[in-house]
């Protein structure tokens, strides 16, 4: 299957040449919406064919272990690019360039090494076997690697959102689970997260999505773990889920705008945090990254208004992080 990836992925390379900043926005949205294009197809012959695409293609990929993580993180940004050159009016920066071929190098490396192992293996193994272990049910499952360090506001987000996230637990579990053996398992794992036990949490939250597979909170919390331990592409999939079975909550919601955050898909990540300010006008956090979002897409005096309007927390930092003159610049602890 991977050579028939190969193959297939052979076709991206004339738009993947093609991007330049000497050439116009149109031009490269163009050739980088055709060169993702391009990728899905290899990516659906690596996994046999798929009716799937975007992110849940790339986790269904990393799923049966023919990507390691951050080959996925690299296809996942990739896509998050493709996804804004849907724009007309989007402009493709030296960033998205740089992110359509790191996606593609990425890709083209896991299929070529996969090339030359033998044939009883599939790429995945060929890769590397030393991130698996087994889980109680006996099939193998990836051990994330250690995460890369991460910028100030990603590690600001995950602690301002964990805090809120446990804090709300027992209101979710009334809310979206139905029985009280439900209700036992999930406090059982928001426990076990507090606990600092991810991996046994994980399983639980698991446990609970399979049985009940619109369990919002369980996703909220799946996400998070995922994306605590690097795995954009797991979390961003939970992240989807439990914005589905419940639109309108707000730790869904602003989990999804952690996530895009994280992710550097600033423009989504800003429609989210609007959903959470909106559906909670005095969630300061929210407020504090809308800000944050805000001064990475360069919307400089938007952005200080909303961290004025925040005052002084986690979010306080991210003015530094972009030179902005008299903005506030504390940092968290």
């Amino acid at each position: 299957m991977h050579k028939k990836a190969l193959e297939a992925l052979s076709a991206v390379r004339p738009p993947i040449s093609r991007l330049d900043r000497s050439r116009s926005p149109g031009e490269l949205s163009a050739d980088i919406a055709e060169a993702w294009k391009g990728t899905e197809t290899a990516l659906r012959a690596l996994v046999g064919g798929s009716v799937t695409s975007g992110a849940a293609l790339i986790h269904e990929a990393r799923h049966r272990h023919f990507l390691t993580l951050d080959q996925a993180n690299a296809l996942a940004a990739f896509n998050a690019v493709s996804q804004r050159c849907a724009d007309t009016s989007y402009h493709p920066s030296g960033t998205d360039i740089n992110a359509a071929r790191e996606g593609f190098d990425q890709f083209e490396s896991s299929l070529q090494m996969a090339e030359g192992a033998p044939e009883h293996t599939v790429p995945g193994e060929a890769m590397s076997t030393r991130g698996l272990r087994l889980s109680p049910l006996g099939t193998p499952r990836p051990v994330p690697l250690p995460p890369e360090p991460q910028p100030w506001w990603f590690v600001a987000v995950v602690s301002v959102a964990v805090v809120a996230v446990i804090g709300a637990g027992a209101f979710f579990a009334w809310k979206l689970l139905g029985g009280s053996s439900d209700r036992a398992t999930f406090d059982g794992a928001v426990a076990l997260f507090s606990q600092g036990k991810k991996a046994a949490a994980r399983d639980a939250f698991e446990d609970i999505v399979r049985r009940i597979p619109d369990a919002a909170e369980a996703h909220v919390f799946l996400a998070r773990i995922a994306r605590e331990s690097g795995d954009l592409v797991g979390a961003r999939e939970h992240a989807t889920l439990a914005v589905q079975a419940d639109p309108e909550g707000v730790l869904g919601l602003r989990e999804m705008a952690a996530v895009l955050l994280a992710s550097r898909d600033y423009e989504l990540a800003r429609r989210f945090y609007v959903r959470v300010v909106d559906a909670a006008p005095d969630d300061l956090a929210a407020q504090g990254f809308l800000g944050c979002t805000l001064l990475k897409l360069g919307r400089l005096d938007e952005g200080n208004r909303w961290l004025e309007r925040a005052g002084p927390g986690a979010w306080s930092s991210c003015s530094a992080s972009v030179g902005v003159p008299g903005a506030q610049t504390q940092r968290a602890p």
